[in-house]
């Protein structure tokens, strides 16, 4: 048996199988421990060795990138420099060309200055003229397509209707609407006049109604831009009914509406000129104008219609057939 001396109580201590195996196995857990530490080691060397030449090589490339980036800030302001010549160089010889110019202009004789005069008046007045004529003719145009626009707007909301033109002679109205009911049959008309102005002018309502007597219309309306400052929906001045653009058809519905049921009335023998009146009063009543401004934009004229119709009968005594 091989003995040790043992290292605290300096005793021989003798070695079996057994202890050497333990020591044995404790020395090669050491061992592998410390090959492991060894092992780490080297990988952290390796990869402290790897950041290090990473780092060197990008400090390279950062600094080939700045020199690069330095020339060309160097080259730019070569350039700016070049520019600020250049530009200089431009206004001394625009000042000499100016100067130049204006010795050239000096120099010019008196009759050919007051001829360039001559040219500049003669042209001028031609300008006047031409804005003239095409602001007139501008005018012009917007009145036509204003009148198209509105005789396009009764064609879509009163197909039976026939739509003439004003005769040759009256200044004043658009367009007469002949109101037909389906069987084709006249039942008045109404005298259509657009305007399209910046103010209201009182005299147009006198004017439209003497059109409407020259023209024997039944009835007339009136449609502005600008209504008087009384109006917000409708309302009659002087016997002519005034309207805005939005209200225009429909209160062209109902005033149609009155026209074929006073036609049918007439054409009624039981009928005297008393219901008639009584009918007018109802479609001219403020109750009737606060019930139409009530109802605010009417899409659909038939409420209307409906309410018109029921009233006709009750108070004027009208047989009750379908509205035409």
């Amino acid at each position: 048996m091989d003995t040790i001396i043992c290292p605290y109580c300096k005793k021989k201590v003798e070695l079996t199988d057994a202890i050497i195996h333990e020591l044995s196995e404790k020395v090669r857990a050491e061992e592998k421990v410390r090959t492991k530490i060894e092992l780490e080691k080297a990988r952290v060397q390796e990869r402290a060795l790897s950041e290090k030449r990473l780092r060197q090589e990008f400090q390279a490339e950062n600094k080939e990138k700045q020199k690069e980036l330095e020339e060309i800030r160097k080259r730019g302001e070569i350039l700016e420099r070049r520019l600020k010549v250049s530009e200089e160089e431009s206004r001394k010889r625009e000042g000499k060309i100016k100067e130049q110019t204006l010795r050239e202009a000096q120099q010019a004789s008196r009759l050919e200055k007051l001829e360039l005069e001559k040219k500049l008046r003669d042209t001028q007045k031609a300008l006047d003229e031409a804005q003239r004529k095409a602001k007139q003719g501008s005018g012009q145009l917007q009145g036509e397509v204003l009148e198209l626009d509105l005789e396009e707007g009764l064609r879509k909301a009163f197909p039976l209707d026939t739509l003439k033109p004003v005769p040759k002679g009256i200044r004043g109205g658009d367009v007469i609407q002949e109101i037909k009911n389906k069987y084709g049959n006249v039942a008045g008309s109404i005298l259509w006049e657009a305007k399209r102005q910046k103010a209201w002018n009182r005299a147009w309502p006198m004017k439209l109604k003497d059109d409407m007597r020259k023209v024997n219309a039944s009835d007339c309306i009136l449609i502005t831009d600008i209504l008087p400052p009384d109006i917000k929906v409708y309302d009659r001045i002087d016997n002519v009914w005034v309207t805005s653009y939005e209200y225009a058809i429909k209160l062209a519905s109902v005033l149609r509406l009155g026209l074929l049921n006073v036609a049918i009335a007439r054409s009624s023998a039981s009928h005297g000129d008393e219901k008639l009146r009584e009918f007018y009063a109802i479609v001219t009543s403020d109750q009737f104008r606060h019930m139409f401004e009530a109802r605010g934009e009417m899409s659909q004229p038939h409420p209307i219609r409906s309410r018109v119709c029921q009233a006709w009968p009750a108070r004027a005594q009208v047989p009750t057939s379908p509205c035409p």
